[in-house]
């Protein structure tokens, strides 16, 4: 299933056909038919149901569903399908019941707070799809059993304090030991709290607060320029 991420088929209207289901990621997703006749899969937003219209492009009305750059947004607005560059495609907010929040536009940039609590800014050309995601109810699913898990190509994972210690940094000990030092990975990368972000990413001075912020509210203008 291809799903059209960078929402730019502009000013023409898209009636939904059906809500479907999508083995692919944990949102569901929506079959439009647009009046020139092509079909797109989307996103399907919260609320969403067969029949409703949706558009794209500047100057559509600010409702669920339609997509616009953010330079033709009101401020407050929850959005998901984000952006990072213009005519990109989404790239952040996709997941089941995700939304971010638009909170300020200043000058070239747009700043949004994402559902992990990081804030960010990305440039007013970016787009973004207003509403939140559907399947609401992805988080309170329970498998059941591991078949289900084995179903989807999850394997058995092992913890590391139950191995020899020849076999993870972990391992060894008499009884239930707890390791003997921080959580790590097999060839000893932290495991908990530890940054995997590249220092050097280019981004990284977009980011005003960071996701695991300790207060709440704290945000870092030092890299902004």
């Amino acid at each position: 299933r291809l799903i059209d991420f960078k929402r730019n088929k502009d000013g023409v209207e898209g009636r939904i056909e059906a809500i479907e289901y999508d083995p692919n990621r944990n949102a569901n997703i929506a079959l439009l038919h647009y009046a020139d006749g092509e079909y797109r899969y989307i996103l399907a937003p919260n609320g969403m149901k067969a029949g409703d219209t949706v558009m794209s492009g500047k100057g559509v009305e600010p409702k669920v569903g339609n997509a616009m750059a953010f330079r033709d947004m009101p401020i407050g607005m929850d959005v998901h399908n984000i952006e990072m560059s213009a005519g990109q495609g989404g790239k952040l907010v996709r997941s089941a019941g995700g939304a971010a929040r638009f909170v300020a536009r200043e000058g070239d940039w747009a700043t949004i707070v994402l559902p992990s609590g990081e804030m960010r800014q990305v440039r007013v050309e970016c787009r973004a799809t207003i509403g939140q995601l559907g399947n609401l109810e992805h988080k309170n699913i329970s498998l059941g059993k591991a078949g289900r898990k084995r179903h989807m190509g999850r394997r058995p994972h092992n913890r590391g304090t139950s191995m020899n210690p020849v076999a993870h940094p972990m391992g060894g000990g008499e009884g239930r030991s707890g390791g003997g030092r921080h959580p790590c990975s097999p060839t000893g990368k932290l495991a908990k709290g530890g940054r995997t972000r590249k220092p050097r990413n280019r981004s990284n001075r977009r980011i005003l607060r960071r996701r695991k912020s300790r207060r709440y509210g704290q945000v870092s203008l030092a890299r902004r320029k």
